[in-house]
């Protein structure tokens, strides 16, 4: 089985696992809905670190970058399903169902769902088609099970219309304040833009106003310093610290180190 594997395609997707597991970075174009079955999910973004284990659910919102750690418990495996909550399919819901948002949320943008026995039986009712990679779904019937998880989720939380039927563009954010919480993200330039409601121009523009270098100067001198005083100060290894600080390889991290202070990374442990 790959994993995750795509139970719907684009829609529903299965995650197992035996050993435990940290994704380099992740980011969610559209609201997703997390149904833990078994092990521990964690979710770190700039401004959350939230975890949940079997039997629990998590939404989180759309338009955030963030990294998991996926860990089976001891004896036992990992197993997840996520339903991606695409804009169009919500979009079609607020016009059958009549819904809309009536103002703006404003609460933290992922949440942990607190159970009851609706959410419970439409959690078992999934667990067997991820189980058998979906080979008994249709896409008719993968549609109406997100429907019914949306609809379920406004029957426990019915202040999530706002979260979920928002469908405004990104607002242009405060640019200093983002890039110091997410720099540490290894995405492209292009993603950073969307992400604070800019074009790549405008981007470019306000980052050489607001920092006085190019973006990419000025990111890989941000994560270089913060690994010098994680490993001076936190006596962290170099190999434990490159993947969270945007670093594509221990090479490259060491390389870059070296360019920068004139010394290996590892000089400083000695």
């Amino acid at each position: 089985m790959t994993n995750p594997a795509e139970i719907l395609p684009g829609l529903i997707f299965y995650s197992y696992l035996s050993a435990q597991r940290k994704e380099k970075v992740c980011f969610w174009n559209h609201h997703t809905l997390v149904l833990q079955v078994s092990g521990q999910f964690t979710l770190e973004t700039a401004g959350q670190s939230i975890s949940m284990t079997g039997g629990e659910l998590m939404l989180i919102g759309k338009n955030q970058l963030g990294t998991l750690t996926k860990t089976p418990l001891p004896g036992g495996n990992y197993e997840t399903i996520v339903i991606s909550l695409q804009e169009d399919l919500l979009r079609k819901i607020v016009l059958e169902e009549k819904l809309t948002a009536d103002q703006k949320y404003i609460g933290p943008p992922n949440i942990l769902i607190p159970s009851n026995e609706f959410l419970k039986g439409y959690f078992q009712s999934i667990v067997p088609y991820a189980r058998s990679s979906g080979a008994t779904m249709t896409n008719e019937m993968g549609i109406l099970k997100v429907k019914e998880g949306i609809k379920l989720l406004l029957l426990a939380l019915p202040a999530l219309r706002n979260f979920l039927f928002d469908f405004s563009e990104p607002h242009k954010i405060d640019l200093e304040k983002f890039m110091l919480s997410n720099y540490h993200f290894n995405v492209p330039i292009e993603k950073f833009a969307q992400l604070t409601g800019r074009s790549l121009a405008g981007f470019k523009r306000d980052f050489l106003k607001t920092f006085g270098v190019p973006p990419r100067h000025w990111l890989q001198d941000k994560r270089l310093t913060e690994a010098k005083h994680l490993i001076e100060s936190k006596h962290q290894k170099p190999s434990a610290i490159y993947l969270d600080l945007g670093f594509e390889s221990l090479s490259h991290f060491s390389h870059s180190f070296k360019k920068k202070f004139g010394m290996a990374p590892t000089a400083l442990n000695s």
